[in-house]
């Protein structure tokens, strides 16, 4: 919370010709810097302006934001077959956990999550974005184009985002990333796989397979930020590093796995 300084005008007595005479002859014989501070007396004051640091990392969203969520939950819903009784964020989070229980291995619950995302789209504008914009300009129209829709409509699953320039591998660099300054999904969710298997690995097939945009991202799992990279190819998943993360210390499943002195060098989810 950042205090305004408030300026407050000097407090002046009338109560008799001797003491203004006083008060005349004091701001006559003070150096002028004196002066100044004495005309106006600056106190601090409770006024808020801005907000703190960890709150400024937080999303406020607004009725679109609400909407965006209630459609992507609902989808979700459908595809698990189930519903939590909590509202909105945390609602979504435990239909998440579901997705995960529902499915019998991490390739299931990656191709349900798919089928979500493909579901939010009318079939015809991704047939007709992977056939006329993504092999336009070698990929660079559409993976910038995805770039900025990303950033702008997706705060509301993720929280605070900026499009950034990344490097390509043939040593181009496009401002084709989006970095997510503190995953709210990652974070609420306190889980590794259910990151690596209801959003990572999804999202990058998806916008491959569906969009005909490459798509890498890099979750990171000691400050909650993720690097998005429209435009290149995620590596085999034999060489993700993110497919080989340790349980996360705020896993409360990998607490009660450390107190039965279980192993937790690598989520089982992931």
């Amino acid at each position: 919370m950042k205090a305004l300084a408030v300026v407050c005008p000097p407090r002046i007595s009338f109560s008799s010709s001797s003491s203004w005479r006083q008060q005349h002859l004091r701001f006559r014989s003070e150096p002028k810097s004196q002066l100044r501070s004495s005309r106006f007396r600056v106190s601090s004051c409770l006024i808020k302006e801005g907000e703190s640091e960890s709150e400024k990392q937080k999303y406020k969203g607004g009725v679109v934001d609400e909407l965006l969520l209630n459609v992507f939950r609902n989808k979700m819903v459908e595809e698990v077959g189930w519903d939590s009784d909590k509202p909105g964020y945390d609602g979504l989070i435990e239909v998440a956990n579901r997705m995960m229980l529902k499915n019998p291995t991490n390739s299931d619950t990656k191709e349900a999550a798919v089928r979500v995302l493909i579901s939010l789209f009318p079939p015809f504008l991704l047939q007709l974005y992977k056939l006329l914009i993504a092999p336009t300009q070698g990929g660079k129209i559409a993976a910038l184009m995805v770039a900025r829709v990303t950033a702008i409509s997706c705060q509301w699953l993720m929280g605070p985002c900026t499009v950034n320039s990344v490097d390509l591998p043939d040593g181009n660099s496009w401002t084709s990333g989006v970095f997510v300054e503190k995953c709210k999904y990652l974070e609420e969710s306190k889980c590794v796989g259910i990151c690596v298997n209801t959003c990572k690995l999804p999202t990058q097939s998806f916008f491959k397979d569906y969009m005909g945009v490459p798509l890498l991202m890099e979750p990171n799992f000691n400050d909650y930020s993720c690097q998005f990279k429209f435009g290149v190819l995620p590596p085999l998943p034999e060489d993700d590093v993110a497919l080989k993360e340790p349980c996360l210390a705020i896993c409360p499943n990998a607490t009660r796995r450390r107190e039965r002195n279980i192993n937790v060098e690598q989520c089982p989810k992931a």
